[in-house]
């Protein structure tokens, strides 16, 4: 069989592959022949832009962009991609962590922050570390027993777990180093986060705002876990003395007994790091309690919650603070993903810092100094008319429901939660995992400190009622120098996963209803699917070993929208998580062949009587869908030159058969060019 005829055979790679990971539960089950990670130290981390087959970091690099430099799966090769391996997690919640590749070993977090080394050529498990968190600590997550990776340093492994701990790993075996508590356990913290490596510190934040904590973030010296230093984010009791002069400033913002009530401002997720500048930014959470009537009564901004802090590495100092949402109320958090990267505004060289938070807009910072450059909304946003020049948010009169119920938008899952966005420098856009979902919240007038129970200071009741049309999803391409909108991908559900972005030109997500996607990074055209069989929230990575292109992603439905959604979630895919890793065939044809079996010559009305012989029944006369069967002519335009391929193999799973033993390459084709005739 010639090489241009198994192009559709190399394509059943589209939706379909083997399982080819082997699963070994104890550490002395890893053998001395595999690849173990080489030491990784300051130099090497800030170095990884020049490492591209790594991937060192929780963002990739320091600076968080989740951009790979990697070409070898391209968008016109894309369609190539299978499974080479998969490894089956054994789990049924979510699962969020972005896997590290370092030396050819993979490491990643599973639930119950549990932590697995994995060849990253096979699958094979080199060892699995299980840090025993007791069940009961699941009733302190708000969101899930999940966690979002690792970090690699000095032939170590870091991973916070659930309870609170910091635990240093051998990255050859492992097998405990050292591990402290980060919290205090009589609380209700947790950690689900990843840590970051700054100037030879392990640095860990925590969560537990929905339940009446005050907000940290600490670093520990990586090297024996002793606490380097603590910045707490939010002020405590007046009538102690405050830990730094930034403490103090904030407390005059604050009104009431808060301390007695938590305060909240964890740090529960983002983190980037610019070691030229010698800052460390980091994004903190929502008031404990949600509302401010309960919390500061009196008003005020309630510095530093919902904001990003740029810190001194060294000690902890906050150097600037940049507030998103001043006296925040409505759990909009400023944690989600941070990005750095260097761009022209306004012909001017910038050093900026993106966010999209949960509030709907778009933020580009000076990172040097904190000042504000600009914030358009990503999403549809009611609280706020706008962002004013100063930076300050113009809030819409009656949307803090101080007089009943109050529908609002974003809602507090946010325009974008956790999930990573990813910034290209080549096609200079963010994407995004955007989300609409109308909320409702109304005061608690019987609200009282719980220690066990939410502490929101909302009536969490009036959202069982939303329909699912309430709530939908996503991807969108915004162009952060001009602040707006490229292109979007219609999602249908909220709650999809984090994105990758390569030099091939390639977006990649996943999707709450199971599927995982590769797009055109310019313009969003759909390129190549694979169904996971389970929700996916996590980011995907990219990686390359002896010359092979990898895509990693953990597929595994959870997290807070899968907790608390109720009818709102219906519609996802709810299946056993798993890691999967996907390559294109060793033997896959070229570009040049796959253009030549794909534009072979023929006529519009051959392809005619082809499409009403084979196609007609399901997808309707002239090519006109009249039933929930897909449009072919709106497939054609998402498929182009890939709908041959699909006609004759199929799409697995779906109801829709493949008819290579009816169809002719050249038939195939026939129908591709008259569906391109009712697309006008």
């Amino acid at each position: 069989m010639s090489r241009l005829r198994c192009v559709g055979f190399f394509l059943i790679g589209i939706l379909s592959g083997v399982a080819c990971g082997h699963d070994k539960d104890a550490a002395s089950d890893a053998s001395t022949s595999q690849p173990i990670a080489a030491v990784v130290d300051s130099a090497r981390l800030a170095g990884a832009e020049q490492e591209p087959g790594s991937w060192l970091s929780h963002g990739r690099t320091l600076s968080e962009q989740r951009f790979s430099p990697l070409d070898g799966i391209r968008a016109d090769n894309v369609m190539l991609l299978q499974r080479r391996w998969v490894y089956d997690t054994g789990t049924t919640r979510g699962l969020e962590a972005t896997p590290l590749v370092v030396d050819g070993v993979m490491y990643t977090t599973l639930t119950w922050s549990v932590v697995v080394a994995l060849d990253a050529r096979s699958g094979e498990v080199l060892w699995r570390y299980d840090p025993l968190v007791p069940r009961s600590v699941g009733e302190k997550a708000c969101c899930d027993v999940v966690n979002r990776g690792v970090a690699v340093y000095a032939g170590r492994i870091y991973v916070g777990t659930l309870d609170g701990r910091l635990v240093a790993l051998d990255a050859e075996t492992g097998d405990p180093v050292w591990e402290v508590v980060t919290v205090d356990r009589s609380l209700n913290y947790t950690i689900t986060g990843a840590p970051r490596i700054v100037a030879g510190k392990v640095v860990i934040g925590n969560g537990g705002a929905e339940f009446g904590v005050r907000g940290y973030v600490s670093a520990y010296d990586a090297a024996s876990g002793e606490l380097a230093w603590r910045t707490f984010t939010v002020p405590g009791d007046p009538s102690q003395p405050f830990e730094s002069d930034a403490i103090k400033r904030a407390a005059e913002t604050w009104t009431g007994e808060w301390w007695k009530v938590g305060g909240g401002g964890t740090v529960w997720d983002s983190m980037a790091y610019d070691p030229e500048l010698g800052l460390l930014y980091v994004g903190t959470g929502n008031g404990s309690p949600w509302t401010r009537h309960h919390r500061s009564p009196g008003g005020g901004d309630n510095l530093y919650l919902s904001s990003i802090l740029a810190l001194d590495p060294d000690d902890g100092r906050v150097v600037w603070h940049y507030q998103t949402t001043p006296g925040e109320t409505w759990d909009f958090t400023a944690t989600q993903h941070i990005i750095l990267a260097d761009m022209e505004i306004g012909n001017e060289h910038r050093k900026v810092l993106m966010q999209a938070p949960k509030n709907g807009f778009f933020y580009v910072i000076d990172r040097e100094n904190g000042e504000f450059i600009s914030a358009k909304p990503y999403v549809t946003v009611s609280w706020a008319s706008h962002v004013n020049a100063a930076g300050r948010p113009i809030e819409v009169d009656g949307q803090r429901f101080a007089d009943g119920l109050t529908f609002v938008t974003p809602t507090f899952f946010g325009g974008h939660n956790w999930q990573p966005m990813s910034f290209n420098p080549i096609t200079g856009l963010v994407y995004i995992p955007a989300q609409e979902i109308l909320g409702a919240y109304r005061i608690d007038p019987n609200f009282k400190l719980s220690k066990r129970g939410y502490n929101l200071g909302t009536d969490l009741s009036v959202f069982a009622a939303f329909p699912p049309e309430a709530a939908s999803g996503h991807l969108l391409a915004w162009d952060p120098v001009q602040q707006q909108e490229v292109w979007r991908v219609p999602q249908g559900l909220p709650w999809n996963g984090g994105t990758l972005t390569t030099a091939g030109n390639l977006v990649f997500q996943g999707t709450a209803d199971g599927r995982f996607v590769a797009y055109r990074a310019d313009d969003g055209r759909t390129l190549w699917v694979d169904h996971t069989e389970t929700g996916v929230i996590a980011a995907p990575m990219t990686y390359e070993i002896e010359g092979t292109q990898y895509v990693a992603v953990m597929a595994g439905w959870g997290g807070a929208f899968g907790l608390i959604g109720g009818t709102a979630a219906r519609g996802v895919a709810k299946g056993p998580g798993k890691l999967i890793v996907y390559a294109q065939p060793e033997d896959a044809p070229t570009p040049e062949e796959i253009e030549a079996y794909i534009t072979r010559p023929g006529d519009v009305a051959d392809g005619e009587r082809l499409y009403h012989r084979w196609c007609a029944r399901c997808h309707g006369a002239g090519a006109v869908s009249s039933s929930n069967v897909p449009d072919l002519r709106e497939a054609v335009v998402r498929l182009g030159d890939k709908l041959p391929i699909v006609a004759r193999i199929g799409l697995q799973g779906t109801g829709m058969p493949g008819f290579g033993d009816e169809l002719s390459e050249r038939d195939a084709v026939l129908i591709q060019r008259y569906l391109e005739t009712r697309t006008d």
